[in-house]
């Protein structure tokens, strides 16, 4: 793993320290990998949304379409079988 050296103003590190406390973290580096990834995700899901809201329009969702979601979500719900 890479280090990174990051420098902060004390308000900030005294936040960074409270929520490192009260959320149960580690570590400050564990927090800002967890603040990154999430970032990471907000992100990825803006681009998602942007491609979905430039793409056409798709046929719509009826009650077949839901019949067969259910039964998608059924069937991966079932317990499997032991080996």
């Amino acid at each position: 793993m890479a280090t990174m050296n990051i420098s902060l103003p004390d308000a900030l590190k005294s936040f960074v320290d409270a929520q490192v406390t009260e959320r149960g973290y580690s570590t400050s580096s564990e927090y800002v990998r967890e603040l990154i990834r999430t970032d990471q995700d907000r992100r990825q899901l803006h681009s998602l949304l942007l491609q979905g809201a430039s793409s056409a329009p798709g046929e719509p969702a009826g009650a077949t379409y839901f019949d067969a979601l259910r039964q998608r979500v059924a069937q991966h719900n079932k317990p499997r079988p032991k080996a």
